[in-house]
């Protein structure tokens, strides 16, 4: 059984192709996921002035007096920056922003939701950040293309979940949306050599975090820190057309 959903939220649209599983079980499980996206946005949004991040920001409400999803999203913020050096940050313009981390965050979690329902195989792609847990059938694996910055339409490599029962991909770059990375050490936009990041890696959460950190490093220092992390990889691509990697992505590719 396949079960396919999209739903536009987050300022985006979330993907869903859920595999196995008993039907009803699934469905419901898919309808409360979609929901709780939903509930995401009214506490995440920066852009909703009554949202609790938006209320932090302000003064109006403490950490303690949000739900508690805030708090622990706050603190994976935290440990990403500390981990990225302050190359990731979750404060933008003096406040609050937990935006490069709750997308991911919130992908993960319904993917997740899916699986503790019963689904033998989840791809859940949110805006282009891409969780997926088991396979979509015997023998096949879950496949994701990764777009060619420079060249629309095509693509710049094929990530594989073979052999795996969980993987994300993550991309971060200027070619869809333009230079919408920040620059944590000037406040200003990215500037460096990368068009696109691509981060490979069990969990979406830091996958997509690890992409937005590295694209603001620029390509000869992110490659070696990503490098340095446990069960990542990556595809670095720069405005010259070079594409660097890390060691073990081929092994990642198909």
């Amino acid at each position: 059984m396949a079960v396919r959903h999209a739903e536009e939220v987050m300022g985006t649209v979330f993907s869903f192709d859920v595999r196995g599983g008993e039907p009803k079980a699934v469905q419901a499980a898919l309808e409360a996921a979609v929901a709780q996206l939903h509930v995401v946005d009214e506490v995440f949004s920066t852009y909703r002035e009554d949202s609790q991040i938006s209320r932090l920001a302000r003064g109006e409400l403490t950490v303690d007096r949000c739900d508690p999803e805030v708090a622990e999203v706050l603190e994976l913020c935290a440990e990403a920056e500390r981990s990225s050096d302050g190359w990731f940050s979750m404060t933008y313009g003096g406040v609050v922003d937990p935006t490069g981390m709750v997308k991911g965050w919130a992908v993960e979690r319904a993917a997740r939701s899916l699986v503790a329902a019963g689904a033998t195989g989840v791809s859940l792609n949110g805006g282009g950040d891409v969780q997926m847990y088991g396979a979509p059938g015997p023998h096949r694996p879950w496949r994701v293309g990764v777009s060619d910055p420079l060249r629309p339409g095509g693509l710049a490599a094929v990530v594989s979940a073979a052999g795996v029962n969980e993987l994300a991909v993550a991309t971060s770059g200027s070619a869809e949306r333009g230079t919408h990375i920040v620059d944590p050490r000037t406040g200003r936009s990215a500037v460096t050599d990368l068009v696109a990041v691509t981060v490979v890696g069990p969990r979406i959460t830091w996958a997509d975090a690890w992409a937005t950190a590295a694209f603001a490093m620029g390509s000869r220092q992110a490659l070696g820190w990503l490098e340095s992390l446990p069960d990542i990889e990556a595809l670095l691509i720069t405005a010259g057309d070079e594409v660097r990697c890390t060691g073990g992505l081929a092994n990642r590719l198909g």
